[in-house]
């Protein structure tokens, strides 16, 4: 009866196990059909381990915690991936136009092996390979293993992607028609921080101050609304909100663990947020983005958690997590920041403020102080910049510091002894709930003078320290401190890849070309590891041709006349096919350069331009062009990556210049410095394994379908006259390469 649960007999409707019967015996399993539902059958079976399997043919929801069965007359029953991904799998009966991918099998069996044998993996997938199913069938497959999890409960697994449109394909899409096939009862929940659910207290406590917080007839609708909202929303998150929410409005009504009273909280039983991490603890895989989950691994070391304990972590779009884990294992704080901070206390201005709302006149003179020595700080800041930078230097500036104490820190202990004086008042206040909420800008204020501190003082190990100087267009000026870890891989050796079983990195774009994976490895600090390359299962020979355009400038000796040719080119290669095509520039100079001085072609030939300097939201951007079929969009970094245009809107993909990062950035500098000092070479083993990696994303964007085809077009003549050129080719898919001339 057990034989095949992929072909049932025609009267099998279920087939049920009772879950806590011990394997060591002979589990009874319990049959019935749909003709006589009351009838039970008892068959005794051999198991292979504690390992039980609950079959609903009728592709309805699935219960069980097993993988591995032995039917009643001996022979094994089991579930492999390619009962799932094979080309008679669950998935092709399910799907009828379904492709099956013999390298989605293979990364899948990769996978398998990698979490049963407590390794990690480096899986590089070619566009087309559908890594989600190449990961995500094995690791629900996992589930239903018998061992005991490691972290002490039930067994967990945590997905983290780059990118907000790779996680609701995950949980809207690949996990709901993986849960109708696979024959094992699992949960998935989406992760969110903590900020990102309202506070039913808090909301309550801010309608009723709302005239000592709120000036704007837009921030007293919006809360009413949200007010309304709070009614009837069942999850309790901001992304359920149909109108975009003020950030002063929503930073006073978020949870908040320092404004939380916990079980004493009088909406405890309806909270949202406690209700979403219940529903963690319970989940079996957990959906996060890399900001959220570095910043739970950065709060580990502190023994402080957002995520519940896992024993598998994937990592998705794993190419980004050098950056990311950078910039949340550092520290940040900007002069806007302060201020904000400082105006949420007290606004003198508007007469506006927790403070005013609580009425507390000696805090909001602590606060003015505060102000004073805000101006005075961040002064001294600006004048040490200005005496370091060249005169030629104006507008926007990033100054590495490399020294600490450079100028005195009069706003820390300011802050200290505001924060010291709103405590005290709070002590003296009648409802926890008030008391709570002056405690929770306490210490927001002291976490603020902290990092101050920290910054100026350089307390971070292994780290490069730098300031950022803008003005913005109505001539407000910030300065954002920062800091980050020059070597992120120790942290992450010793925080991740030393506690967690089994970590998977993938990505179509994480090697250098021939199987090679160390310059990741080494950005990433992993290095006992298996690693897997898998081809792309689209045709590159009949789908794409890579042209190089030979007689250009180098933009490394002759810039100008570089950009001049690549204009021209840009117009003979976007009038080739009609529009359709992505113009990926390396600096955003270039990219506005290029789109002023196409534009009036652009408009003579009927042809749309969008351009990432325009300043208009990346996501509408990507929309519109996909929707005008004779488009052209011009983008920078965030377009060489991530982006994904299917079908006949995009056929042309123009490479302006090779992506090498220019060292101008404090965090890349430190690194180069890093390599030259190891007595390594900064170019060959960074700037170019890096710039290869880029090179391959942004090829990547041209074919992502069976049916796509179309040109890349290479404007940097480097990649024929240099040595290195040969290795961005060769990273490259097999592919028809042509010479043309200008």
């Amino acid at each position: 009866m057990l034989a095949d649960f992929r072909n049932p007999l025609p009267w099998e409707q279920k087939v049920l196990i009772n879950r806590n019967h011990k394997a060591a015996s002979n589990p009874i399993i319990r049959s019935f059909t749909s003709r006589h539902p009351k009838c039970f059958t008892n068959h005794s079976i051999r198991s292979s381990g504690s390992r039980f399997l609950v079959v609903d043919v009728d592709n309805r929801r699935f219960a069980s915690s097993v993988s591995v069965l032995t039917h009643r007359l001996g022979k094994p029953f089991m579930i492999v991936v390619n009962d799932i991904l094979g080309p008679k799998g669950r998935i092709a009966v399910r799907l009828p136009h379904y492709e099956y991918r013999g390298e989605q099998i293979e990364m899948a069996n990769s996978v398998t092996s990698a979490i049963q044998d407590k390794q990690h993996l480096i899986v590089e997938a070619g566009t087309g390979v559908g890594k989600s199913f190449g990961y995500l069938v094995p690791a629900i497959l996992s589930l239903a293993e018998s061992q005991e999890s490691t972290t002490g409960g039930r067994r967990r697994i945590v997905v983290s992607t780059h990118t907000i449109s790779l996680q609701e394909q995950l949980i809207t899409k690949d996990l709901p028609l993986l849960n109708s096939v696979i024959p094992l009862e699992f949960s998935a929940v989406l992760a969110k921080g903590r900020g990102n659910y309202v506070s039913l207290r808090r909301l309550e406590q801010a309608v009723r101050k709302a005239e000592g917080l709120f000036v704007l007839d837009e921030e007293h609708d919006q809360l009413r609304s949200l007010m309304n909202w709070s009614k009837t929303t069942t999850g309790g998150s901001k992304s359920e909100l149909d109108f975009r929410l003020l950030p002063q409005v929503w930073d006073e009504v978020h949870s908040d663990s320092s404004n939380c009273l916990g079980r004493n909280c009088p909406t405890y039983d309806e909270c949202h947020y406690f209700r979403a991490r219940k529903r963690l603890q319970n989940a079996d895989i957990l959906i996060v983005n890399h900001a959220l989950f570095f910043s739970d691994l950065a709060l580990r070391k502190m023994n402080v958690n957002i995520l519940p304990d896992y024993d598998t972590v994937i990592l998705d779009e794993a190419h980004t997590i050098q950056d990311v884990a950078s910039a949340h294992l550092g520290l940040g704080v900007s002069l806007r920041g302060v201020e904000y901070s400082l105006n949420r206390l007290f606004n003198n201005k508007r007469n506006k403020g927790v403070l005013v709302a609580h009425y507390f006149p000696e805090g909001q003179k602590a606060v003015n102080l505060c102000r004073e020595k805000t101006d005075e700080f961040f002064g001294d800041l600006l004048s040490w910049s200005a005496r370091m930078k060249s005169s030629s230097q104006t507008g926007n500036q990033t100054l590495r510091v490399t020294q600490s104490g450079i100028v005195a820190n009069p706003l820390s202990p300011a802050l200290s002894h505001a924060s010291q004086l709103v405590r005290r008042h709070a002590d003296g206040l009648e409802t926890q709930s008030d008391r709570q909420d002056l405690i929770s800008a306490c210490d927001r204020v002291d976490a603020l003078a902290s990092e101050l501190e920290n910054w100026r003082l350089q307390q971070l190990d292994n780290g490069v320290y730098w300031m950022e100087t803008s003005v913005s267009r109505h001539g407000k000026q910030n300065v954002r401190l920062m800091a980050a870890p020059i070597d992120v891989g120790p942290e992450l050796r010793e925080n991740l890849f030393s506690k967690v079983d089994t970590c998977i990195l993938t990505s179509a774009t994480v090697s250098t070309g021939n199987d090679s994976f160390e310059f990741f490895q080494q950005q990433i600090g992993l290095t006992q590891t298996q690693t897997k390359q898998l081809g792309s299962p689209f045709d590159y020979q009949r789908q794409a041709k890579l042209i190089v355009v030979e007689n250009m400038a180098d933009p490394s000796q002759d810039r100008d006349t570089h950009e001049r040719q690549s204009i021209e080119a840009i117009k003979t290669y976007v009038q080739r096919t009609d529009g359709r095509a992505f113009v990926l520039c390396t600096s955003y100079s270039f990219l506005n350069r290029a789109v002023r001085d196409l534009t009036p072609w652009l408009i003579e030939n009927d042809l749309a331009v969008y351009s990432q300097g325009a300043g208009i939201d990346r996501n509408q951007l990507l929309q519109r062009f996909k929707e005008n079929p004779r488009g052209v969009l011009f983008g920078t970094d965030s377009f060489w990556q991530g982006v994904d245009v299917q079908g006949e809107a995009l056929q042309n993909v123009i490479i302006t210049r090779l992506p090498f990062s220019v060292p101008d950035q404090p965090l890349l500098q430190a690194r180069l410095d890093a390599i030259r000092e190891a007595g390594g070479n900064p170019f060959n083993d960074y700037q170019l394994p890096q710039a290869v990696i880029k090179f391959k994303q942004g090829f990547g964007r041209l074919i992502r379908s069976q049916t796509d085809t179309g040109i890349v077009v290479i404007l940097d003549p480097r990649i024929k006259t240099k040595y290195y050129g040969r290795i961005f080719v060769g990273a490259l898919p097999e592919c028809e390469v042509e010479l043309e001339q200008m």
